[in-house]
C-alpha cells in the first residue's frame, strides 16, 4: 500500500469521511498509479462499544478526547476524571449517564490493535491522518501505533485540529510524527508524495510543516476551481460497513458532500471554523447536482449532508432546483446563514432540504451586532418562520455569556423569545473562546484578558506535553461570572418553553393561518396550552399576508388604501401585542405559517 488515509474516532458512524473520500478521489485522478486506501476505524469501535454509547461519547468533545488520551499516556488519572466530568456537564446525570470508562478504553485499544494488524492494514509508505472534531488524541494514538509497527512509514496529520502553529506544536511534542499540513490537503499531500518518492528534491509549499521547519508557515495551497474536483470515493467505507455483518444492522448510511469551502460571510466574532481555508470557493450548482446524482446511483443512498460552513447563498436555490429534477426522494442536511426568503426555502425543500442548522446565535439585535452576525432579530425570526412553514427541521443555538453582553441584550432576548415560541426549540450554548477567532485576536475590544489554555488540557495531557501544545480552546479573565449570572433568566425561559412544547406535543405549528380569500383565520396555541382563534378581514388580511416576508412599515402603508401611517402602525402594534406579528423599528414580520395540515387531522385537533 502506498498511501493509507485514516479517519480516527469519533465521527458519526453512519457516514464516511468526506476528507478521506475527497483526497482518495483526487489522488486517483491525478496519479492513477498510486495505491491508496481509506480507513474508518470508528465504524468498528462503534460496533464494539455499542452504537448508543458511542454516540453519547461523540457528543462531548472532552469525553471523546479523554478515551485515547488514557491510551496515549498509560497510568494517567486525568483522562478518566475528565471523562466523567464531561458526561456530568453534557448530560447532567454524571456517572449514571456515562459508559464505564475502563471498558471503553479496553475496547478502543483492542479495536485499534486488531485494525492495524498485517491482514487488515498493509504497511503504507505514507499514512495520512485526518484530525477534525474530537479526533486529536485518537489520531495521535493511531499514529504512534503505526510508527511502532512500521517505523519506515512517514506520518502526516491534516485537518482543522492541526492548522498553522497547532501542527508545529504537535510535531514538537510527539516524536512519532513526521509532517503536518495547514489548510486543505489535496495539493500538499500530492507534493509530499512526490518528495517521498524522489520525484521532487524538496518540499516547496509552505502548507507543510516538517521537523526541520523552523520558520512560521502560514501558507495554504488550495484548489482554485472546485468544479475540477472529482466526486469523493467512498468505496472503502462501504466495504468496511459490509464487513461488520449483522453488527451494521440498522445503520442507514448518509453521505457527506461539499458545495463550498470557507465561509462567504466570515465576520462572526466568535468563530474559528475557517482556520484551514483562505477565502471562499464554491462549486457550480450543476456540478453539485451531477455529483449527488453520481453518488446516489453508485451507493444506492438518498440521504446526504452538506459539510459546508454555510451553503453559498446565491447558488443554493438553483442547486436544489436541479436536484428536484432528479425525481428522487432525497433528504439533505445543510448549514445556512440567515437571509433566505420564503420562496427560496420552499424551492430548496422541494429539492430535498429536510434539516438545517441556521446561525441564529441571538434574538437581540444589539447583541447580534456585537458578535458580528450581520443580521437582526427580525431576520432571525423570519427564517425560523419560513423553515417551519416549509417543514424544514431547524436546529439553532442561542449563544449566552458573550463577553460584553449588556442587561439590555438580555432584556431584548427575553422579550423576543415570546415571538420565537411558535417555532423550533432553541438550544442555549455558552460562549467558548476559540484560537484565532476575532475575540482571540482582539481581546481588548471585548474586555477580556489573561488568555490561557483551557484547564481540561492538563487532564488530557501530562503537564510537560500540555505546556508545548497550542490549544484550540482557551479560557480568559473578564466578565465571565457576571455573564453567567446575567443570562440565567434566559436559560430558564428557554428551558420552560421547550418543556411546554413537549407537554403540548408540538414543537412547531403553534401559530398557523388559513386563507379564506376575503378573510384570514389564525389559530394560536399559547405556552399554557390555551388555543386562541383570530379573524382578519379585508385590509387587515391584505396587510398581514404582505408581511410574510420582512417589510418596511412605509411600504406596508402604501398598500393600505389611503390609511395613514398612524392607523397602519396602530394595527401592527396590536398584532405585535398579541404575538401575531413582530415589529422592530420600521420593519414588520407576520409570524403565522400557512396551515398545510390534512383536513382529517384538523378535525382531530
Amino acid at each position: 500500500m502506498d498511501i493509507a488515509l485514516i479517519s480516527p474516532p469519533w465521527p458519526l458512524f453512519n457516514r464516511p469521511s468526506v476528507q478521506l473520500g475527497t483526497l482518495k478521489a483526487f489522488l486517483k485522478k491525478t496519479e492513477p498509479g498510486i495505491k491508496v486506501r481509506a480507513f474508518h476505524p470508528y465504524l468498528d469501535l462503534a460496533a464494539r462499544i455499542g452504537f448508543s454509547d458511542y454516540l453519547k461519547i461523540s457528543q462531548s468533545s472532552w469525553a471523546a478526547e479523554s478515551v485515547f488520551a488514557a491510551l496515549l499516556f498509560p497510568g494517567s488519572e486525568g483522562p478518566e476524571r475528565l471523562f466523567y466530568k464531561a458526561f456530568a456537564k453534557r448530560f447532567g446525570r454524571g456517572l449514571k449517564a456515562a459508559p464505564e470508562f475502563q471498558r471503553v478504553i479496553s475496547q478502543a485499544e483492542t479495536t485499534i490493535e486488531e485494525y492495524l494488524s498485517d491482514e487488515n492494514f498493509p504497511a503504507p509508505r505514507l499514512a495520512g491522518i485526518s484530525l477534525c472534531l474530537n479526533q486529536l488524541c485518537a489520531g495521535l494514538y493511531i499514529a504512534k501505533k503505526i510508527k511502532e509497527k512500521t517505523p519506515h512509514a512517514s506520518i502526516v496529520l491534516g485537518g482543522a485540529s492541526c492548522s498553522d502553529i497547532l501542527g508545529k506544536s504537535l510535531l514538537d511534542s510527539f516524536p512519532f510524527l513526521d509532517y503536518t499540513v495547514t489548510g486543505e490537503g489535496e495539493l500538499p499531500l500530492l507534493e509530499l508524495w512526490h518528495f517521498l518518492t524522489g520525484a521532487k528534491k524538496d518540499i516547496s509549499t509552505s502548507a507543510i510543516w516538517s521537523k526541520e521547519t523552523n520558520c512560521a508557515h502560514t501558507g495554504k495551497e488550495q484548489i482554485a476551481q472546485m468544479d475540477s474536483l472529482p466526486p469523493p470515493d467512498f468505496d472503502d467505507y462501504f466495504s468496511e460497513l459490509k464487513g461488520l455483518g449483522r453488527r451494521a444492522a440498522g445503520i442507514t448510511p448518509l453521505l457527506p458532500i461539499e458545495a463550498s469551502r470557507g465561509c462567504w460571510w466570515s465576520k462572526c466574532n466568535f468563530c474559528n471554523l475557517n482556520l484551514q481555508w483562505k477565502g471562499y470557493r464554491a462549486k457550480s450548482p450543476a456540478k453539485v447536482a451531477k455529483e449527488v446524482d453520481y453518488l446516489s446511483n453508485r451507493y444506492m443512498v438518498l440521504d446526504f449532508a452538506f459539510m459546508d460552513n454555510c451553503l453559498p447563498k446565491k447558488q443554493a436555490p438553483e442547486m436544489f432546483r436541479l436536484l428536484a429534477n432528479h425525481k428522487r426522494d432525497y433528504s439533505f442536511f445543510a448549514e445556512l446563514r440567515v437571509g433566505h426568503t420564503r420562496q427560496e426555502l420552499a424551492q430548496m425543500a422541494e429539492g430535498g432540504l429536510k434539516d438545517v442548522q441556521v446561525g441564529i446565535e441571538a434574538l437581540s439585535t444589539n447583541l447580534l451586532k456585537k458578535i458580528g452576525k450581520g443580521t437582526t432579530a427580525l431576520e432571525n425570526l423570519a427564517i425560523m418562520r419560513h423553515c417551519a412553514e416549509c417543514s424544514i427541521e431547524l436546529q439553532a443555538n442561542l449563544i449566552l455569556h458573550f463577553p460584553g453582553s449588556s442587561d439590555e441584550d438580555v432584556k431584548q432576548t427575553l422579550e423576543n423569545l415570546d415571538f420565537a415560541w411558535p417555532f423550533a426549540p432553541l438550544k442555549t450554548v455558552s460562549f467558548w473562546l476559540g484560537m484565532e477567532s476575532p475575540v482571540y485576536k482582539e481581546p481588548d475590544r471585548f474586555g477580556i484578558k489573561a488568555l490561557r489554555r483551557h484547564r481540561f488540557y492538563c487532564l488530557l495531557f501530562p503537564e510537560h506535553v500540555a505546556n508545548r501544545l497550542e490549544p484550540l480552546i482557551l479560557e480568559y479573565k473578564g466578565d465571565r461570572t457576571r455573564q453567567r449570572e446575567k443570562w440565567k433568566a434566559v436559560e430558564k425561559k428557554v428551558r420552560l418553553m421547550n418543556e411546554a412544547k413537549a407537554r403540548i406535543g408540538q414543537k412547531e405549528g403553534l401559530l398557523r393561518f388559513r386563507d379564506g380569500r376575503d378573510f384570514l383565520l389564525i389559530r394560536q396555541i399559547l405556552p399554557d396550552g390555551r388555543s386562541l382563534r383570530h379573524m382578519l378581514k379585508g385590509l387587515s388580511r391584505k396587510l398581514y399576508l404582505a408581511a410574510l416576508e420582512p417589510i418596511a412599515l412605509e411600504e406596508l402603508t402604501n398598500m393600505a388604501n389611503g390609511l395613514g401611517l398612524e392607523q397602519v402602525s396602530a394595527f401592527i402594534d396590536d398584532m405585535h401585542r398579541k404575538r401575531l406579528m413582530f415589529r422592530e423599528g420600521d420593519r414588520v414580520l407576520s409570524l403565522a405559517i400557512k396551515d398545510r395540515t390534512p383536513p382529517g387531522l384538523k378535525q382531530a385537533q
